[in-house]
């Protein structure tokens, strides 16, 4: 009876609960996934320290480059002086080694080039990768194999090895920070368009696009319209895990000497010069390498909630895990 009284036809559909945009299902997704959120507050809060890096070592009234000798034992070989490294309400983390420079200072300037660096290398990669692999993807035969067998050149170059031969014959007044960004960009661009190759081949077999090409649309409108947008999923996915992956590549090549030069402040460097001080001052090595584990941690995390709240198949078979799960426990 309830159910002869319910409205039908148009004012039923008019009734019914319209379906959550793209951007409010993702969103969805990412507020179920606890661990992604925490993740996400982090990466959030060192982003702002390293941009307020000015401002913080203003409140501490110190900077990453001034020498503070009278801190520092000499006679102990310039270990800090006071307990814990030093640390006191003018030196919140305490004072370096040796040159007795504030160790909260440079660690929040760390910041900003580790983060810096890691960021503008991965828009290298993927402005270069999503560009060859949309070459690849939709040009001709001979298009596809030239670019393809560029990527496979490229892929095949080691990196770090490489990365050491170039930093290591640009003249030292070359800003090294953007140097580092640039090389790692420009080396380790491949895998992204290989991801984008293969999307891009699946997509273009799609009706829709299909239908574009039949009614006339050239292929730079094509990739515009109908290719870029379904393209932004993968391609944000894949960049959101390469940040991490280019802090550790930019800390190593700072750790082995030939990354960012001092006095700029650089994570990797503070743990290379850390080295021969973890017994007599820990926290030298202790602050710089927690905070590289753990901006590379929270990176990898945030990166795989990206992952997981972008495509629903993901999403669809958590949901579907997670209820056999309950089922078996019921």
């Amino acid at each position: 009876m309830s159910e002869a009284l319910l409205p039908t036809g148009p004012v039923a559909d008019e009734l019914q609960p319209l379906p959550a945009s793209g951007g409010r299902q993702f969103l969805r997704r990412l507020r179920s996934q606890p661990a992604t959120l925490v993740a996400a507050g982090i990466v959030v809060l060192l982003i702002v320290v390293a941009l307020a890096a000015p401002l913080l070592t203003a409140l501490e009234g110190q900077d990453p480059t001034t020498y503070h000798p009278h801190l520092v034992d000499s006679a102990r070989g310039g270990v800090p002086v006071g307990p814990l490294g030093g640390i006191s309400a003018e030196h919140w983390l305490g004072v370096e080694p040796q040159t007795g420079r504030d160790l909260f200072a440079r660690l929040v300037y760390g910041a900003r080039v580790s983060l810096g660096v890691a960021f503008a290398a991965t828009f290298v990669q993927l402005v270069i990768g999503l560009a060859v692999g949309l070459g690849a993807g939709l040009g001709s035969g001979w298009l596809d194999q030239i670019l393809s067998r560029i990527t496979d050149i490229i892929i095949a170059l080691p990196l770090m090895i490489m990365a050491l031969a170039v930093l290591a014959i640009v003249p030292p007044s070359f800003p090294r920070p953007v140097l580092v960004a640039v090389i790692i960009g420009l080396i380790a661009w491949g895998s992204t368009a290989k991801i984008v190759r293969a999307h891009t081949i699946t997509l273009k077999q799609l009706d829709h696009v299909a239908a574009a090409r039949l009614s006339g649309w050239n292929t730079w409108h094509i990739a515009r319209r109908e290719l870029l947008p379904a393209l932004a999923a993968p391609v944000i996915t894949y960049g959101a895990l390469l940040i991490p992956l280019n802090i550790t590549v930019e800390a190593a090549l700072s750790f082995l000497g030939v990354g960012v030069k001092p006095p700029t402040p650089s994570w990797g460097q503070m743990i290379t010069s850390a080295n021969v001080w973890y017994q007599a001052a820990p926290q030298y090595l202790l602050f710089p390498a927690g905070a590289l584990f753990v901006t590379v941690l929270s990176m990898t995390v945030f990166g795989d909630g990206i992952r997981t709240a972008l495509d629903p198949r993901a999403a669809s078979r958590l949901r579907i895990g997670t209820g056999r799960r309950r089922e078996a426990k019921a």
